[in-house]
């Protein structure tokens, strides 16, 4: 029977292994692995009506400062296209007066981990990737033409540096005329924030009334973050939708290339996002106004997300503002939940969000009382232990009862290997005996488990963990230990928890109990610091609370080295 517990165990942490792959596919965007849900085939009602809006830039690789000669419409005279740079105490963006687009955006807060000495770079339109904010008119149902992210604009002039003292910078773009109408885009950004007020004036100029329709898009590649591609680990990098309705639902670039699209289309509430690892951006609209919803292919390997919003009748001579927020930032919980309802949610903890999101707080709590996020780490381990030190005392009290008893069950197994049912019926009587049961030590470690693996997304995901230094050779929490040093540890910290444990008699069952823990360490060498970090604190009490019990339940503690004859 104590073979049949070490197995029962190992079922477990296989599950657990399992419901982690699975919800990490689902975090990823795809179908579920081993628990799929039914989808739908979308509907082309937003898609249709985003597939008048015009492509993203054809020049994408013009260098950044660069002027470039382009055509707004045929016949038109030829315009210069400038891309213009501003900057406040957190953001520098760099916009296009084609279209008034921001095309680039840099955080002055947030270093890059692949180039040293340079900042993070989110939107950019570049020879290497593309990934911008674009805004225009569409026609409604009563036609025309209008200024769209292709036309060429004109930079109000204004300052493009937040002076010392000033708490708002603000960037205006007036296009010509098109159809009578004429486009003003105003970027208002505040110190401090990744946030920009963005106001949208629609100015009728004709002589007919117009209604046309405002798009709000984010268009990117549908390649990984620099780094992602190669690592064991991934997040989800796509498109996101969130409705009061059908709250949060993300879709893989993969799935829209298929047209397997299921989001709600319509809607008087939420936001539209581009999310990747640790960072997102998003169009944020007030309550109670219509926009039609899509996601769609534009080009070869671009995909784009966004918001159509119709517009009423605009008369002759008068005009028409539409109000939105426009998020380029870090996934910080505290500044997405202040910003709109449902945007803390691109940073996705995926089914454990109920346990994760306390744990989160907690351990946020814990870095502003120790000022250092990897001992934060470590004290919100050691909390966790304490809170389940009941739990795995009984379930290490079973096991030291367990191996007290070892003996005597491999002496009859010995004796009786040859009637198999005898030796059933003996061993449950030696169980009897003993007062030993066999799955005491199993209850404890499942009801543990979801805990444990919402803490590993909490990591995976907080990009408070970029950059954040530890001690010594540890500088940044996200990337990998350089030396390899806390794998090593945790690799020779499991290898202990496994000798500890009594060994099976049945050969196979000891030689999976060695190599199961060997493979599953291997993955902790690409992992980022402080995932490792927590795994090995967490075993490190684990041996300590076991080898206490062994000791005050009078079973000394041993080694049993691996037998691979």
């Amino acid at each position: 029977m104590n073979d049949i517990r070490r197995t029962i165990l190992w079922v477990v942490f296989g599950f657990s292994m399992v419901l982690l792959w699975d919800q990490w596919q689902v975090h990823n965007g795809r179908q579920a692995t081993f628990f799929p849900t039914s989808k739908t085939k979308t509907t082309a009602s937003a898609t249709s009506a985003a597939s008048t809006v015009g492509t993203p830039p054809v020049a994408a690789q013009t260098p950044a400062g660069s002027a470039q000669i382009v055509a707004d419409m045929p016949g038109k005279p030829a315009a210069v296209r400038e891309r213009v740079v501003v900057s406040t105490d957190t953001l520098k963006l760099t916009f296009d007066t084609e279209g008034g687009s921001l095309i680039q955006s840099e955080f002055l807060k947030h270093r890059d981990l692949k180039e040293a000495g340079k900042n993070f770079v989110l939107l950019d339109e570049s020879k290497d990737r593309i990934y911008v904010s674009q805004t225009g008119l569409i026609a409604g149902a009563a036609g025309g033409t209008y200024p769209t992210h292709k036309t060429a604009m004109t930079l109000v002039p204004g300052a493009h540096e937040l002076k010392d003292g000033a708490d708002e910078l603000v960037v205006k773009f007036e296009s010509p005329e098109v159809g009578g109408v004429k486009l003003v885009k105003t970027y208002t950004l505040k110190r401090g924030s990744y946030a920009l007020d963005v106001k949208h004036e629609i100015v009728n100029n004709g002589t007919t009334p117009v209604a046309p329709q405002l798009y709000l898009q984010l268009v990117r590649d549908g390649n990984k973050p620099v780094g992602e591609d190669s690592s064991f680990y991934s997040t989800f990098t796509g498109p996101a939708v969130y409705t009061e309705a059908k709250k949060y639902q993300k879709v893989e670039f993969s799935n829209i290339e298929k047209d397997k699209v299921e989001i709600e289309k319509q809607s008087e509430n939420g936001y539209v996002a581009m999310v990747q690892h640790y960072f997102a951006s998003a169009w944020l609209l007030g309550d109670g106004i219509k926009r039609d919803l899509f996601m769609r292919k534009v080009d070869n390997n671009l995909y784009a997300v966004g918001m159509i919003v119709p517009l009423e009748t605009v008369a002759p001579g008068s005009s028409k503002t539409v109000d939105a927020r426009f998020f380029v930032g870090p996934q910080e919980e505290k500044i997405l939940e202040a910003l709109a309802p449902g945007l803390e949610l691109v940073k996705d903890y995926g089914w454990l969000t109920v346990l994760a999101k306390p744990l989160y707080w907690l351990l946020d709590k814990l870095e502003h009382l120790i000022g250092n996020w990897g001992w934060s780490i470590v004290a919100l381990v050691v909390l966790l232990k304490a809170a389940f030190y009941w739990l795995n005392a009984k379930a290490y009290a079973s096991m030291a009862k367990m191996k007290a008893i070892n003996p005597r069950i491999m002496e009859m197994r010995e004796r009786l290997k040859d009637n198999p049912q005898q030796m059933q019926q003996e061993m449950m009587r030696i169980y009897r005996e003993e007062k030993v049961n066999p799955m005491g030590g199993c209850l404890p470690i499942m009801i543990q488990i979801p805990v444990f693996i919402a803490l590993y997304w909490v990591l995976l995901s907080s990009v408070e963990m970029r950059n954040a230094p530890w001690i010594l050779w540890v500088t940044d929490l996200s990337a990998k230990d350089p030396y390899y040093i806390l794998p090593l540890l945790m690799t020779l910290s499991t290898m202990l928890q496994t000798a500890l444990n009594p060994a099976p008699p049945d050969p196979m069952q000891a030689k999976m109990m060695w190599i199961m823990p060997l493979v599953f360490s291997v993955m902790f060498f690409a992992f980022p610091a402080g995932l490792v970090l927590y795994w090995l604190t967490n075993n490190i009490l684990s041996i300590a609370q076991q080898w206490i019990i062994n000791k005050r339940m009078g079973v000394p503690p041993q080694f049993n080295l691996p037998k691979f004859k």
